[in-house]
């Protein structure tokens, strides 16, 4: 249960940021994935793939299903957390200044950076 919501989580802070500065979603399911799940670079690009299925990612994430890189539950209580994520953040962005919102922009893919240059 308690990992059912950790991923709940990843996906509700992805997709707050996704609506709020528009970066994609695998921006911070992968490193959220490989750091705080311990998943492989492979199983959670492949894992990241299998949200979009609905209806663009079924052919991206393919390949990674036939080398058993995908895990379907970790993605659809992602899923969950998404929507519901990205929602708020598209209503946060709209409170904001377009000043505002593009330092939140450059902080994110920044700290996503260091942590991907860095990290393990």
């Amino acid at each position: 249960m308690q990992l059912a919501l950790a991923l709940i989580l990843v996906g509700l802070v992805a997709g707050v940021l996704s609506g709020l500065i528009g970066i994609g979603g695998g921006v911070v399911v992968v490193p959220a994935l490989v750091f705080l799940f311990g998943y492989s670079q492979h199983r959670a690009e492949g894992t990241t793939l299998a949200l979009l299925i609905p209806p663009i990612g079924i052919l991206a994430v393919m390949p990674y299903f036939k080398q058993g890189h995908v895990d379907v539950r970790a993605a659809a209580l992602i899923c969950v957390g998404f929507l519901a994520g990205g929602w708020i953040g598209g209503q946060l962005a709209n409170s904001l200044s377009s000043v505002t919102l593009q330092r939140v922009f450059a902080i994110a893919l920044g700290v996503i950076a260091v942590r991907m240059l860095f990290g393990k």
